[in-house]
């Protein structure tokens, strides 16, 4: 399956529609010293708030993930904790350690520094950094609120040899557009004549330590990836290729945690944005759960990932072995991981251990059963039959006399299946109606593994 993202342009009066195909999103770090104003570049590009503002050096210690746009070229940004590269405090260290992380998956870098601070040492050491790590970096000079007055000082920072420095203003958003034009023009072309990989790529993820090493060891029959029971022994996302029955599997391991981190809170820092590059490469995602300590609120956070990027998605409560069972154990574990997990009610639930192989080779069947619905195209036809009977069996909301009006559906997209919903007024389709709807597309098709997307666009009525 081809590493695809749609983007539909609807017109017309029942939405003809176009679809450009996109590879996988690339991916953007935003690396720096503490306090040069990261966060804030971060939420003006992202478009809104999504990390914590404050002028006081560290408190922006968790990477943070956004899809941003720029003149039609989508890519994913990380916001990181600040780099102190000589501080021994340990907090410092677990960010630097997390900026390491991103600067290792990111394909371009953003490196942030502040005009008013003017170039520091630390700011050096950072830059010695980033040549190492070979990848594209961008200089980008914050905090130019004034580029007449500033703009001699910018020059400063092309000691640190990393190429011409971009001004900007975070807090005014001033600059953006050079910097972005130079960010994506590192993305390359996308080639299109490239030969379409067929293969099914999974993603397996996870807290760390919840076997997903083991898992992958135990499908492939011999021990391709390194096991221990360190959180964190896999610090990068590993690639294996399995051929079962015929069929060819990519299953992309993710990072953990590495060793020395022993704060519980800390564990999400390390692992979430190898979960976002693996998903993003991934057709499924395989959602590795600990049977011994149950599902837990890291898991939702790690399952939004893949929900929010529309991939298919299975649950694999791992360990199944070592937990007491009685008759009524699977129910009541299924209903919690329902209960916490319930924006994903249609993942596929299946209970494995392994160490001793248990029902560990019919997620073969699970996967090509999920892949299947995640690819599947239902007719227009019978998609608006099934809509109608739906809107005769309960009435669609109304609002001050008006009530919706269903004029069609179509179906446009593929993984995941995406739906257009055309009515007279979208402002009365209340949340509630196009969950129904959902329900009874899925009673009707299954669809299980997968999440669904609707868009709801208005039509009028000119009869």
């Amino acid at each position: 399956m081809s590493e695809e993202t749609f983007v539909l342009v609807f017109c017309g009066r029942y939405g003809e529609y176009e679809m450009s195909k996109k590879k996988s999103k690339p991916i953007v770090a935003v690396v720096g010293r503490p306090n040069v104003g990261k966060s804030t570049l971060f939420n003006a590009l992202a478009g809104e708030n999504i990390a914590i503002v404050k002028d006081t050096p560290g408190i922006t210690r968790d990477r943070i993930y956004a899809d941003v746009s720029w003149l039609d070229r989508n890519f994913t940004m990380i916001d990181t904790g600040g780099i102190e590269p000589d501080s021994k405090d340990i907090i410092l260290s677990q960010m630097r350690e997390q900026a390491q992380i991103a600067i290792d998956t990111a394909d371009v870098i953003i490196f942030l520094v502040d005009v008013k601070q003017g170039l520091q040492d630390a700011d050096s050491k950072v830059a010695d950094m980033l040549r190492r790590s070979h990848k594209p970096v961008i200089l980008a000079v914050n905090k130019v609120d004034d580029f007449k007055k500033y703009m001699a000082d910018v020059y400063e920072f092309y000691n640190l040899g990393i190429g011409e420095p971009y001004p900007i203003s975070s807090t005014n958003r001033l600059g953006f557009g050079e910097l972005l034009d130079e960010v994506i023009a590192h993305f390359g072309q996308e080639a299109e004549d490239e030969e379409e990989d067929n293969r099914i790529k999974v993603a397996i993820i996870g807290k760390p330590n919840v076997g997903k090493s083991s898992i992958i060891n135990r499908l492939t029959g011999e021990n391709r990836l390194i096991v221990s029971d360190i959180a964190g022994t896999t610090r990068d996302a590993v690639d294996t290729d399995i051929t079962h029955n015929g069929k060819e599997y990519v299953f992309i391991d993710t990072a953990g945690l590495r060793r020395k981190n022993k704060i519980k809170e800390e564990l999400e820092r390390y692992m979430i944005i190898r979960t976002v590059s693996a998903v993003e490469r991934a057709d499924i995602a395989v959602l590795i759960i600990d049977a011994v300590e149950g599902v837990t609120e890291q898991d939702a956070k790690i399952a939004g990932i893949a929900h929010d990027r529309g991939k298919a998605v299975i649950i694999a409560v791992n360990k199944w072995d070592a937990v007491e069972k009685d008759n009524q154990t699977v129910k009541e574990y299924t209903q919690k991981i329902r209960q916490v997990l319930s924006f994903m009610s249609y993942a596929e639930i299946m209970f494995i251990s392994a160490v001793s192989g248990q029902r560990l080779m019919k997620l073969y069947d699970v996967i090509d059963a999920v892949n299947e619905n995640h690819s599947m195209r239902v007719a227009t036809g019978v998609l608006n039959e099934i809509v109608t009977e739906a809107v005769a069996l309960q009435q669609p909301p109304a609002d001050k006399g008006k009530r919706l009006r269903i004029y069609y559906t179509t179906q446009v997209a593929v993984k995941p299946p995406t739906f257009v919903i055309f009515v007279n007024d979208k402002e009365l389709m209340h949340f509630s109606y196009l969950r129904y709807l959902e329900n009874q597309i899925r009673d009707t098709f299954g669809f299980v593994g997968t999440p669904l997307k609707f868009f709801v666009r208005e039509r009028k009525d000119n009869r």
